[in-house]
């Protein structure tokens, strides 16, 4: 068994030949947060409805569990949350997630038993047998997560799942996905709301203007060196000059005496090396905090990168 559940190779879907999405080639590893991260537009939705068998690919290859995409094996364990969707709104959402249940083939009772478990999974159990026409947005984001379970899927796509939300509903949400994580479950999830991708995702893909422009675990596509803050006595400008492993400082605020810099290193490990000139040139250090780069920081460097070199390749 490959430790891939998504494979695919110069994976391109197109109108012709514009949009859409293009020579796309990554690997989702299994058991993991996969995050697509893209604008609105970028082809995010194109590629999962194409590796869903939904739409057919214009160029390339790919398979999920091990099955090319297009065939009914590839989707026989897979649970999909769309961005835009509407159920009939007569039917409440126990009948709705019966009709699912018949679709998925189980048993009534199967079904009667994955339903009240997926319902309280996803925080409907209240109002499980209200029509949907009365939920709220929040409710139907609900109703469509609980369909996308029925299934006990070992892949789950969803697209832009909090959209919907309050903040309340996707810390709901993005526990939910922690779960299915434990579980041993991939998810694979599209968003161009970067805050809520950074606390679950694993690995991530950005995709900009179509093309893929990097892909791994997300901590290691940092695109700096290391940095740390310091908070010390107030100290002359020019403390760092004489230190060769350290390549830019950037004073962030003074007040009483004492003062905050971002410092970057050569490399890891430097921060004792740091701490121990500081110390015996006399600087009294209050405090060192280690600086994580955030998701949106790693993906706005990434496609400015890009737009960078496509600026470059067109003159």
């Amino acid at each position: 068994m490959s430790d891939n559940v998504i494979e695919t190779m110069c994976l391109s879907k197109q109108y012709d030949g514009k949009g859409g999405c293009k020579q796309i080639t990554l690997q989702v590893p299994r058991g993991s947060v996969f995050g697509f991260l893209g604008q609105n537009g970028a082809g995010k939705s194109t590629f999962v409805r194409t590796m869903l068998g939904l739409l057919h690919p214009t160029e390339g290859s790919a398979t999920m569990l091990g099955h090319p995409i297009g065939s009914v094996e590839s989707r026989r364990k897979v649970g999909y949350l769309p961005e835009l969707f509407r159920y009939p709104d007569w039917l409440t959402g126990r009948q709705l997630l019966k009709h699912h249940g018949e679709i998925c083939g189980l048993s009534k009772r199967e079904r009667d038993r994955v339903i009240g478990e997926v319902v309280e999974i996803v925080g409907l159990g209240g109002r499980v047998d209200e029509r949907i026409r009365g939920y709220s947005k929040g409710m139907q984001q609900r109703i469509g997560l609980a369909c996308a379970l029925l299934s006990d899927p070992e892949l789950i796509f969803l697209d832009e799942p909090t959209s919907a939300l309050d903040p309340i509903g996707r810390k709901e949400v993005r526990e939910l996905i922690a779960r299915l994580r434990d579980q041993g479950k991939t998810v694979f999830l599209n968003s161009h709301l970067l805050s809520e991708m950074e606390s679950v995702c694993d690995y991530v893909g950005i995709i900009h203007r179509s093309e893929l422009v990097t892909s791994g675990e997300w901590r290691k596509l940092s695109t700096v060196k290391p940095q740390v803050e310091i908070t010390m006595e107030q100290t002359s400008t020019d403390w760092h000059v004489h230190l060769p492993f350290v390549k830019d400082t950037r004073l962030l605020k003074e007040w009483d005496g004492q003062s905050i810099w971002l410092v970057t290193l050569d490399q890891e490990g430097r921060v004792p090396a740091l701490l121990h000139e500081l110390m015996a040139g006399g600087a009294a250090v209050h405090e060192v905090i280690r600086k994580q780069q955030s998701l949106e920081e790693v993906f706005l460097y990434w496609v400015q990168q890009k737009e960078r070199e496509t600026h470059v390749a067109n003159h």
